[in-house]
């Protein structure tokens, strides 16, 4: 079975990435340029074409207007193709007057348009991250462990902890734990985190009166020598002829 009947995309369209304003005052995070004529929401959709997935769905809500219009003048397929990147909006309905209340909630709200395409897997994919990934091959390992869910992770630096959702596997690649967020949760790793981080702190507000103090005692040293002998700033240079 071909791939592309397998799979349906799913790409979130992004919040308000206040990290990246003034790029984002007027869009979201998907659509800011790149390369010239490109958006960061093209990333993922590249990476689901050159992996031979051509149904894909765009969640959009926030400032939304520059995405929408930039996926629909970008990807016309011929209409005897099966192939699509559609828009689905926030929206409220006759069961729900609310709008997206987060990444996991905006997937719920839509699978009422995703349930009706004949696919076994959902693939959810950020609409603002710049990588290169061959889907097929995360299918087969997918297929291949009989996992129910499969995540895509990187490792990142101690430093760039906080600002990801961090988990950690055993040596089976099987999920045990899962952090939203560092500097809030409450788990026994947060805890940890926050007084290795607040030792850390410590350490470099030490080493830096540490700094101030031999700086100080330097000039102070200085100054007592000057005192005693005022001509030792006086003396000259004598350059060669």
């Amino acid at each position: 079975m071909s791939i592309n009947n397998e799979i349906l995309a799913i790409i979130l369209g992004g919040g308000a990435g206040s990290r990246l304003a003034p790029l984002t005052s007027t869009r979201s995070k998907p659509a800011v340029p790149i390369a010239g004529k490109y958006r960061l929401v093209d990333i993922p959709i590249s990476n689901c074409m050159n992996s031979g997935i051509n149904r894909m769905f765009v969640l959009t809500q926030f400032n939304s207007a520059s995405l929408n219009r930039h996926i629909k003048n970008t990807y016309n397929f011929s209409i005897f193709s099966k192939a699509f990147v559609d828009i689905l909006a926030a929206e409220q309905t006759p069961e729900s007057s609310f709008w997206f209340q987060g990444t996991a909630d905006a997937v719920r709200q839509s699978l009422r348009h995703v349930q009706p395409f004949d696919s076994d897997y959902i693939l959810i994919l950020s609409g603002d991250q710049l990588y290169q990934m061959d889907f097929e091959q995360m299918l087969k390992k997918h297929k291949e462990a009989g996992a129910d869910l499969t995540i895509a992770t990187i490792p990142v630096a101690e430093r760039e902890a906080p600002e990801f959702g961090i988990l950690k596997s055993d040596e089976n690649s099987r999920i045990t734990s899962f952090i939203e967020n560092l500097k809030r949760t409450t788990s026994r790793l947060g805890k940890r985190y926050r007084r290795s981080h607040a030792a850390k702190r410590a350490e470099t507000i030490w080493h830096l009166w540490v700094f101030i103090f031999l700086i100080v005692t330097c000039f102070m040293i200085y100054c007592l020598i000057y005192i005693r002998n005022p001509k030792i700033l006086e003396r000259k240079l004598s350059l060669p002829q």
